[in-house]
């Protein structure tokens, strides 16, 4: 590349033309990058100490280069500064503090200051270029492309998105897939990242939200919104199960998405290299979707404890090895599918189950309620699982249970609250043997059974609770327990919601506390240390103001 000083009018615009062209930049970015390295190279001519500008013409190919100095009194620096009678000669009219023009003749470039400006122009275009490339990419994230495999490095894919550069990672891509440089391949963008070498452009073709777009490529009432995949769930490369529903109850949803002989999902399936496509309806009520979800099981009863995303489903004995699939995969995929966890049994383990919860609830309430075994099996019976349901329970509720008055529900509720108020009684005496401070029992929602908890995790200051995060508090959001009832598969879910210990996340993790009612404990635990901090500055003040008041009464 020539001088970009030296080379004529015609040359300098068909230059930024053709850069300009090939890049496909704005041609205006590639003058200014000709101006750029022009003053870089004419600064290294004259002295890079001087302002030196340049401005090349669009339209007619002029190049004006110039310094720009500062009119003043008295010259301090000669690169930059000129006094009033020098700049009357440049400018007529200067004044003080102006600054005035000096123009410079272009002069012929050596081989090193073309090099250099060649330089400057190559990186100013190269950023254009990747910037544009970026302002391309950066909104078609969800979008299904195709590229050209370029190159396999580390197991990563590189593909040529013709104005850029896209990446399969390796979990990203559908297992034992071959990828052979020079092959078109689809991908779904997931996301494009800003980087000093290039816009990042992360490509996939392991999501779920990949086949979704597949299928509305193939499907066109997906396409028009008529059909909508309301979930979506892969195991990619060997099986996955989308939740279909139609707008239009003329329109089949399944049948639209498997389309004359199955040549739709084929479609897809073939693009997806073999992997097994199960299409279910999808059903606001949660119990379907699962009982759909778990096809080709038959499934004899679910029951919900949505507080939980829990799920327990009941089948056959001969389902079972069906419902749980080879390697956990159907009960795996039906969870993903219901955004929920799915626990299967046989109808026997959950026989012997409700007769264990049964037998261990009405044990408890024949103990804790002084009543015979058949008051407490009618109880359990009824739904009733803890003693604050007992107690706190609308009393109507009790008296309507058959063999119940109004005078016995009032007992029984008597009763219940003397053993929660014994119960929490023996709890304080346990917290206090552990160490517990008396001051953290003043925090809001931590009862004694949760400060005995907190004990024996070590923790019993005030500081040790206040060090905590959140998340180590608390497993995860959940409400006060609630009662919970087996409902049919084909009926509507009754729910009994309890908590599990076995869910714990944090060191209250059991007690179902909300992530609000966590942020508050927290707060209040590190109430004292605001308090200590406004303390402090008063306390310096104090002994100042003191000896003031000493001097003004000695005065």
């Amino acid at each position: 590349m020539a001088s970009p000083i030296s080379a004529n009018k015609a040359e300098l615009l068909a230059i930024a033309t053709s850069v300009a062209t090939e890049k496909m930049i704005d041609k205006a970015i590639v003058i200014e990058a000709m101006e750029e390295a022009i003053q870089k190279s004419a600064r290294s001519r004259y002295g890079a100490e001087n302002d030196i500008r340049a401005k090349l013409d669009p339209l007619t190919g002029d190049l004006r280069l110039w310094r720009v100095v500062e009119v003043v009194e008295e010259v301090e620096d000669y690169f930059k500064q000129v006094d009033l009678k020098q700049a009357e000669k440049l400018q007529p009219g200067a004044k003080i503090g102006d600054f005035i023009v000096d123009p410079l003749p272009p002069v012929d470039l050596g081989r090193i200051d073309a090099q250099s400006a060649k330089q400057v122009i190559f990186q100013k275009v190269r950023d254009a270029e990747r910037e544009r490339q970026f302002e391309e990419f950066k909104d078609r994230a969800g979008e299904v492309i195709t590229g050209v495999i370029k190159s396999v490095e580390f197991g990563h894919v590189i593909v040529n998105l013709g104005r850029a550069e896209g990446v399969i990672r390796r979990d990203q891509q559908i297992p034992r897939e071959a990828a052979r440089v020079g092959e078109r391949v689809r991908a779904l963008i997931m996301k494009v990242e800003r980087n000093n070498r290039g816009p990042q452009i992360f490509l996939s073709r392991a999501h779920p939200e990949f086949m979704k777009k597949l299928f509305a490529q193939e499907v066109p009432e997906i396409y028009d919104g008529i059909i909508e995949i309301k979930a979506a769930a892969r195991d990619p490369g060997s099986r996955a199960k989308i939740g279909v529903i139609s707008r239009d109850s003329s329109i089949d949803p399944v049948g639209a998405c498997v389309g004359m002989k199955g040549s739709r999902v084929q479609a897809v399936v073939q693009e997806l290299q073999g992997e097994k496509i199960d299409i279910i309806p999808w059903s606001e009520d949660t119990a379907t979707f699962v009982v759909n979800a778990l096809q080709p099981a038959t499934v004899s009863r679910v029951v919900l404890d949505e507080e939980e995303s829990r799920i327990e489903v009941v089948v056959p004995d001969d389902q079972l090895s069906l419902a749980i699939g080879r390697r956990g995969q159907n009960v795996r995929l039906a969870s993903q599918l219901t955004e929920s966890q799915i626990d299967i049994m046989t109808e026997e383990e959950a026989s012997e189950k409700r007769q264990r919860e049964f037998s261990e609830r009405s044990k408890m309430f024949e103990e804790e309620l002084d009543v015979d075994e058949t008051l407490s099996q009618l109880l359990v019976a009824e739904g009733f699982a803890e003693l604050e349901e007992v107690a706190y329970v609308d009393s109507a509720e009790l008296a309507a249970i058959e063999g119940f008055d109004d005078e016995l529900a009032e007992e029984l509720q008597e009763r219940a609250k003397e053993a929660l108020a014994k119960r929490e009684e023996a709890y304080r005496g346990e917290r206090q043997a552990l160490g517990v401070e008396d001051v953290l029992a003043e925090i809001p929602h931590l009862t004694e059974q949760m400060l005995v908890t907190l004990g024996k995790a070590g923790i019993k200051t005030l500081d040790d609770l206040a060090d905590l995060a959140t998340d180590e508090l608390i497993a995860k959001k959940r409400e006060a327990p609630r009662r919970r009832q087996p409902a049919a598969a084909d009926g509507p879910p009754m729910r009994r919601d309890r908590p599990r210990p076995e869910d714990k996340g944090g060191v209250l993790g059991e007690y179902g506390l909300s992530e609000e009612q966590g942020n508050e404990i927290i707060m209040a635990a590190r109430a004292h240390w605001f308090e200590d901090e406004q303390a402090a500055p008063a306390a310096a003040e104090a002994p100042a103001t003191e000896e003031a008041a000493d001097a003004e009464s000695s005065q």
